[in-house]
């Protein structure tokens, strides 16, 4: 039987030295069946075309500087030829049985649309940190049918392994959004398509350094509920969850922005007010509010 075909998409700019270890974790991979597909974001010079240029079977495109990871995304899905489709970005590195492992789970379980992990935690010299991210408390919490968990969460570590009908089925990444929180929605999207089976593993190491730490984008993912509230509203009009669901949901978003008051107040208290004029009528918004205060 012909193993499925798995198209891998490296985002990258600017950063030869992480994408040598990014691909060599790629190439390293046990399961051996891929479709890889570097889009470079606008570098300056030809270092990740070189780079790239010493394998026949890698894809590489340059595009135009977009400024943010959505559009090299999407670029990537429209090459992508696989039955599955993952991500990487530049400065992260697999474990060498992630695709097999992932993939084996999903080809053993056809109705799951999405695989996904936690990840261990490194410096910007591979140090391993000793700390982990995106692990749950309660499995459940991360695995089956969990759009209501999704929303104002981030429960989806980074690249999980996709079907490629359920992409087709959820579209591109949002391009108005910038490197904060626009994978956090592209997967509160795609829950509300499949079931997600969470394997309890590190298989990711996500690397910890300044440029993807910044205040600018932490200032910018208190936008994320915004962009949620977007494709929740289009997703009702479609008839794809019902106007109750559709409150339930929105309260959530109401829930988890109040919790963002200590990162800043005037600005999560506008958006606040952008996805439910009312919230303060609401007593569990009103009490969830006054111990944040009180917190703070």
């Amino acid at each position: 039987m012909q193993k499925p075909l798995v198209s891998v998409i490296i985002t990258t700019y600017n950063r030869n030295n992480y994408l040598k270890k990014a691909l060599e974790s790629v190439l390293n991979q046990s399961y051996k069946n891929l479709d890889i597909i570097v889009v470079d974001d606008g570098s300056f010079g030809d270092e990740n075309q070189n780079l790239c240029s010493k394998y026949s079977f890698i894809n590489y495109i340059k595009i135009e500087n977009s400024g943010g990871p959505c559009k090299p995304r999407n670029e990537g899905i429209k090459m992508s030829k696989g039955s599955y489709i993952t991500f990487l970005d530049d400065d992260d590195i697999w474990e060498f049985n992630k695709i097999e492992i992932l993939l084996d789970v999903l080809e053993s379980n056809p109705s799951f649309g999405l695989a996904h992990h936690y990840c261990k935690l490194i410096d910007e010299n591979d140090k391993d940190l000793e700390k982990y991210v995106g692990r749950p408390g309660k499995l459940e919490d991360k695995h089956g049918n969990i759009s209501m968990k999704m929303i104002g969460n981030y429960t989806v570590s980074d690249y999980p392994l996709c079907r490629t009908e359920i992409i087709k089925k959820v579209g591109f990444f949002n391009e108005r959004m910038i490197a904060a929180g626009e994978d956090v929605e592209y997967w509160n999207r795609a829950s509300f398509f499949t079931k997600f089976y969470y394997v309890d593993l590190p298989l990711t190491k996500y690397r910890i350094h300044f440029s993807n730490n910044s205040e600018i984008n932490r200032q910018e993912y208190l936008k994320l509920n915004i962009f949620n509230k977007y494709f929740l509203t289009e997703y009702k009009n479609r008839g794809i969850i019902s106007e109750t669901e559709f409150n339930v949901y929105i309260q959530k978003l109401v829930h988890n922005q109040i919790k963002m008051f200590k990162t800043n107040f005037l600005k999560s208290l506008i958006i606040l007010n952008k996805l439910d004029p009312f919230w303060f009528m609401k007593w569990k918004s009103i009490k969830l509010f006054i111990f944040i205060l009180i917190k703070r």
